[in-house]
């Protein structure tokens, strides 16, 4: 699996340090329940962190380690459709055409998918093109059509705390302070965040942190991502300078920022992370 993700040799330490022990927390969690459910593990990482990889690796080694069928989903596979966040801008705020916070994913559909895997049924997991800023067409969809045992649902806001009114008051960057004067943008956000919580999040039997520590650490990240893909690629068209990453950004980096500050607190377990992407341990809640 390492030589599919092209990832180098030395990742091997990360597997058997790191992926290793913390899927043997996910199964040894599933053994101790009495639910018939699937485990539902709730996975938040900050842009950059390495939770796509992560939840990859969890499931490989689970399914290996148990002969378990396990569901891998990522919240960004549910944005809205383009023409819905257009008519969302046009009905909320104009800066929720851009996806990212809470309230440009539909909810809805994650709630279905959820539901239906916890269940043991079928269903049709959506799958989004970054590139063409657009949901694939549902013959594009994976196809879930045997009963799982495990669901790991990984996001940048998954679990992410929500905010009080006091806190949503003052701008924390450039482009809430001149595009979101009245605090529209923010107040939806972060009330849809609620909403996550209640409908899908709360509902998580295990909930993991990839903790970056620090904001500017998640901003040095996106920026080597983008530099990575404008080498490898030579794509330029959707590669984004440094002017429109900055401003992507900071459409992340209230909640992000919050989530940094609260969420070790309350996560089930969390894994540091160094500044050269290592991570440096696993913490269990209460061990």
């Amino acid at each position: 699996m390492i030589e599919q993700m092209s990832l180098p040799e030395s990742f091997i330490s990360i597997v058997e340090q790191t992926y290793q022990p913390l899927s043997q927390i996910i199964i040894d969690k599933a053994s101790s329940g009495s639910s018939a459910a699937p485990l539902f593990v709730n996975i938040n990482g900050a842009q950059g962190t390495g939770k796509s990889t992560l939840t990859a690796f969890l499931k490989n080694i689970i399914e290996s380690e148990t002969g378990s069928r396990v569901a891998e989903l990522s919240i960004d596979d549910f944005y809205l459709t383009r023409s819905e966040r257009q008519q969302l801008s046009d009905d909320v705020h104009p800066l929720l055409v851009t996806r990212g916070v809470p309230g440009t994913h539909d909810i809805g559909l994650i709630e279905s998918v959820m539901q239906a895997l916890s269940h043991r049924q079928s269903c049709n997991i959506p799958r989004f093109d970054k590139a063409a800023d657009d949901r694939h067409h549902e013959t594009r969809w994976s196809v879930c059509d045997e009963a799982v045992d495990f669901i790991l649902f990984e996001g940048w806001c998954n679990s992410s705390p929500v905010q009080s009114d006091d806190e949503l008051v003052e701008p924390v960057n450039e482009l809430e302070a001149d595009e979101d004067v009245e605090g529209i943008w923010r107040r939806y956000a972060n009330q849809q965040l609620k909403e996550y919580h209640d409908r899908v999040f709360d509902h998580a039997d295990l909930s993991i942190m990839l903790n970056a520590g620090e904001f500017e650490r998640i901003y040095e990240w996106r920026s080597l991502q983008e530099e990575k893909l404008r080498q490898s690629s030579g794509d330029t068209q959707h590669v984004m300078d440094e002017g429109q990453l900055k401003r992507f950004i900071q459409h992340y980096e209230r909640i992000s920022r919050h989530t940094l500050s609260h969420l070790p607190k309350n996560a089930d377990v969390v894994l540091p992370i160094a500044e050269d992407h290592s991570i440096t341990g696993i913490i269990q809640k209460d061990a």
